[in-house]
């Protein structure tokens, strides 16, 4: 039977350990890590996503600021508090929710914000660093997915990592981890052919391509380690709703170890988040 990874327990151990460094920071320095979060427009999603953040940042006792902007908010406006958020040394940490209205350029935004308040860690300065081998902050959902990997896997050199999903945000980053920790990396996405053939052949499975159920019991070799990054919401022929992932979960009982959904990815992608917001606050004040 596979081992359950449980995200959700491991991110609570990691934010344990982070209010205790926030607090000797305060010790230090006098003042809290400041993260100051921006949500543009009122998407359910962001809502309930950026209200957890906020809760967590206040739990670890840091300083949590936010901004919340109608709609219809200008480019020329949000460019305006990102620039006044880099200069405010009060926060260390800048982080505009996604996806933004169609009026205001995405890339523009995060391409504003200073590299080194960038917790998302989608910055081209961090992308860059993370690509060529040499520091800089780390996209959260992948740092998860390291994270929850090194549970089960002690040595990764090797080791043959299929990644689905090529985004930014996740598939792109997490085989650059990947290929750090010296394994061979393969990344496919939903389009990719014969990609059951290819992820057969894969030690690691990291899933990212937004798709319910893509990854079927009969694709895993037996004793891999499978990571579903995906979160779908679905809604059931008697009107309920359910969150399930990329994999085909109840699938997977032949896997070494595999990640559930909702509990396994989406809880370390906070706990990333403040993590990174400590290391820029230490960056800063060093």
């Amino acid at each position: 039977m596979a081992e359950i990874i449980d995200g959700k327990a491991l991110a609570a151990r990691i934010t344990a350990s982070l209010a205790a460094d926030v607090q000797q920071f305060v010790v230090e320095h006098g003042l809290p890590p400041g993260l100051a979060v921006v949500l543009v427009g009122e998407d359910p999603a962001s809502q309930i996503y950026v209200t957890k953040k906020v809760k967590l940042t206040r739990e670890v006792g840091m300083r949590s600021i936010e901004h919340r902007l109608p709609r219809d908010t200008k480019e020329e406006e949000l460019l305006a508090l990102v620039a006044a958020l880099n200069a405010d040394p009060a926060i260390h940490g800048i982080l505009v929710q996604l996806p933004l209205p169609p009026q205001i350029s995405g890339k523009k935004v995060l391409d504003a914000i200073d590299p080194g308040k960038d917790v998302d860690g989608f910055h081209p300065v961090n992308v860059g660093r993370l690509s060529s081998g040499t520091g800089g902050l780390v996209p959260c959902t992948p740092l998860g997915c390291m994270m929850l990997l090194d549970t089960v896997i002690d040595d990764y050199r090797g080791l043959k990592a299929v990644v689905i999903g090529k985004s930014n945000i996740v598939g792109k980053p997490v085989a650059l981890l990947l290929l750090e920790r010296e394994c061979t990396v393969t990344v496919t996405h939903i389009l990719t052919r014969n990609l059951p053939e290819i992820v057969q052949s894969a030690d690691i499975v990291v899933v990212a391509a937004g798709s319910p159920g893509l990854v079927r019991g009969d694709w895993v070799k037996p004793g891999a380690v499978v990571i579903d990054v995906g979160i779908n919401r679905l809604i059931d022929a008697d009107g309920r709703r359910r969150v399930v992932g990329d994999v085909a979960f109840d699938e997977m009982a032949h896997a070494r170890a595999v990640t559930p959904v909702p509990g396994g990815v989406g809880p370390m992608t906070i706990a990333c988040l403040l993590t990174n917001t400590l290391k820029a606050a230490e960056r800063a004040m060093a």
